[in-house]
């Protein structure tokens, strides 16, 4: 199994023709019925070695997190000195799994080691800090250390190149983002960190969505390493979206969430979904499952369905899913044809199927 950035350093290295490696991808679309393009093809696993590597690397990672915690026992939060070893690990063995194997799965399970164990270093010294209970000071702290993590995924982005990276990196600018207005302005809000943090965690998605668009441009056909650090992108700002916009619709609450609350989640998610056509990203669709399913299961108990309602929400859910994933292509196609010239030129390329 070979990845499209495999073929292109293969292009690269003289070892197949770059209309060899057009005629390869050509064949493949033809034969699966969909363009690759419209596949949203992201490399993880290439072989069971890559779950071998992955169990041992975890394996690993436990022990010298154990190992940390024993010599330095944690109080409050997690030990520094575990979340240094597991760092460490992590980076020492990606020297040679992603670096010189570039195994897929155990790279992005190190990186997430990495930067986790980084932040978990920094957290352990910000609980020893905050014990007065000052949630200024913690936020504050909290945001310089998701700020030491962005630049920790930046120099592993800068060794490794793994896709994730970019996403990691982003997600913890937005933690410290977060935390730092958080910070200065809760005192105004009473310390009401819910009126403060749903509407930036949006404000950050959005951010990162914007930055996966601006990836998703500079590759529209989709076959380098732009565009899997694009999907990292897309997969780490749709729940960031998705939750902000169905607490506002009340559907978090955990009580009964009306049947215009119910309904607003539908129109909601249908919005979402056209917007997933135009990008050709179906992040946005699966981040906003679980409460659309709560929507439907609700408004099928409030008109009767009691004993069913679990059965037929999933029944619409599942049928509609593959429904849109068998006529993604053409959908797709009338969605992006309805748009303006220039946001087309900067969307991926919407695909004709290939002809028999």
């Amino acid at each position: 199994m070979y990845s499209d950035e495999d073929l292109n350093s293969a292009v690269a290295a003289g070892a197949v023709s770059a209309e060899a490696a057009s005629a390869l991808r050509a064949h493949v679309s033809k034969i699966r019925d969909m363009p690759r393009g419209d596949e949203e093809n992201f490399r993880l696993i290439t072989s069971f070695n890559d779950v071998f590597v992955a169990i041992g690397a975890v394996i690993m990672l436990v022990a010298a997190g154990a190992i940390g915690e024993a010599i330095m026992p944690s109080v409050d939060g997690p030990s520094m000195l575990a979340g240094a070893f597991v760092a460490a690990t992590a980076w020492g063995l990606a020297e040679f799994f992603t670096r010189k194997r570039r195994m897929a799965l155990p790279s992005i399970i190190l990186l997430l080691a990495f930067v986790g164990g980084v932040f978990a270093a920094q957290l352990g010294l910000i609980v020893s800090l905050a014990e007065n209970d000052n949630e200024r000071l913690a936020a504050g702290l909290i945001a310089i250390s998701a700020l030491i993590t962005a630049g920790a995924a930046w120099l592993h982005w800068r060794r490794f190149m793994v896709p994730i990276t970019v996403a990691a990196g982003a997600v913890a600018v937005g933690v410290s983002v977060i935390a730092l207005v958080a910070a200065i302005v809760m005192p105004m809000f009473d310390n009401d960190g819910e009126r403060i943090i749903i509407p930036l965690v949006f404000m950050v998605g959005l951010a990162i969505f914007a930055l996966a668009m601006r990836w998703d441009a500079s590759d529209r056909a989709r076959t380098t390493r732009r565009s899997d650090v694009a999907f990292w992108l897309h997969l780490a700002a749709a729940p960031m979206l998705a939750h902000p916009l169905f607490h506002w619709l009340g559907v978090t609450d955990g009580g009964d969430i009306g049947v215009g609350a119910a309904a607003g989640v539908l129109l909601v998610y249908i919005a979402m979904g056209l917007v997933a056509l135009a990008i050709d990203r179906r992040a946005l669709l699966v981040s906003a499952l679980a409460y659309v399913l709560i929507a439907l299961t609700f408004l099928f108990d409030r008109f009767g369905a009691v004993e069913l309602n679990f059965a037929l929400t999933a029944l619409v859910i599942g049928s509609a899913l593959l429904t849109l994933s068998a006529f993604w292509t053409p959908m797709r196609r009338l969605v992006v044809e309805k748009l303006p010239n220039d946001i087309q030129a900067r969307l991926p390329e919407a695909h004709m199927l290939p002809a028999e």
